[in-house]
């Protein structure tokens, strides 16, 4: 059976969507096996070597040796952001929080990207912006005090605090990223051997490198292709043979709310109304401040 174009394109952005739905659970259960360190060091080399083979299909290997000392230098600040620093931060919030509240809080990093564009490309701060930043921020809030607002009392504020800086730095990598204009895919080769790089250097100088367990094993090679790996590839895949990339881009949106029910079957959490509501209020800011018919799709967070 043969698909069209924009047939193909619903097709891989639907696995993305799968695929990305089951992350917060696969994050929880690979924490409950490996240290928040160790898991960033084997899946990002497990992402690394996905990025390779998919180079080596698409016959574009030889474009990793063929960059400037500036692109070099680049990729090299990029990896520092992301894997590096971003799933160190992340992988350490899930490792505090329920999976319900750190993937909701993570989310919020579109609105983030908002407030760092006016504040560092001088972009305009429209009205809609900064209703779009009061609601997600009230998503936050709900989501943060298990709806115990006016009390203001946080179940776990250094896990909040870990799980928004995440999403701060995933903005601030991809303000940086969409000005880099090589191929995709070769970006984040580089990004990933340089961050894998880091990583196992950190390892090194503290005396920690250990072989994982056999479920921490499984758990980092999920992880490293699901989340970090071939999953981005079927999303620049599906923009690229779409025809209407905000289309495509509005499904992610279902990506927090089915992943509710996978933490509620596969963790066990019992999801809160709070989590619901919240998560609601961050969907809707997001959508608020970056729906337009025909925008460009950007490249989202698992």
């Amino acid at each position: 059976m043969r698909f069209n174009p924009n047939k193909k394109a619903y097709i891989y952005v639907s696995m993305v969507v799968l695929l990305w739905t089951t992350v917060p659970s696969a994050f929880k259960i690979s924490l409950r096996h490996l240290d928040f360190l160790h898991l960033v060091l084997y899946s990002s080399f497990v992402s690394l070597i996905v990025f390779l083979i998919t180079l080596i299909i698409q016959q574009k290997l030889h474009l990793i040796i063929t960059c400037s000392s500036r692109q070099y230098i680049t990729s090299a600040f990029l990896g520092m952001l992301n894997p590096f620093i971003y799933y160190i931060i992340l992988f350490k919030a899930y490792s505090l929080l329920p999976a319900q509240e750190a993937q909701p809080l993570n989310q919020t990093w579109a609105i983030i990207l908002s407030v760092l564009s006016y504040l560092l490309l001088k972009q305009r701060l429209t009205v809609k912006s900064i209703a779009a930043l009061f609601i997600s921020f009230a998503g936050v809030v709900i989501i943060s005090t298990h709806g115990n607002v006016l009390g203001m009392s946080f179940s776990n504020l250094p896990g909040a605090l870990l799980a928004l800086g995440s999403a701060f730095f995933w903005a601030l990598f991809w303000l940086f990223n969409i000005k880099d204009k090589r191929d995709p895919v070769v970006k984040l080769t580089l990004n990933f051997l340089f961050g894998f790089l880091y990583i196992f250097i950190l390892m090194l100088l503290l005396g920690r490198i250990e072989l994982p367990s056999h479920p921490g094993f499984i758990g980092a090679v999920y992880v490293g292709i699901f989340e970090m790996g071939i999953t981005f590839v079927f999303w620049l895949k599906a923009l690229e043979l779409s025809q209407n990339t905000a289309r495509i881009s509005n499904m992610i949106y279902l990506v927090p709310f089915l992943s509710l029910f996978v933490i509620r079957l596969v963790v066990g959490e019992h999801i809160r109304m709070s989590t619901i509501v919240g998560l609601c209020f961050i969907i809707g800011g997001i959508i608020l401040q970056h729906y337009s018919p025909g925008q460009k799709a950007s490249i989202p967070s698992g």
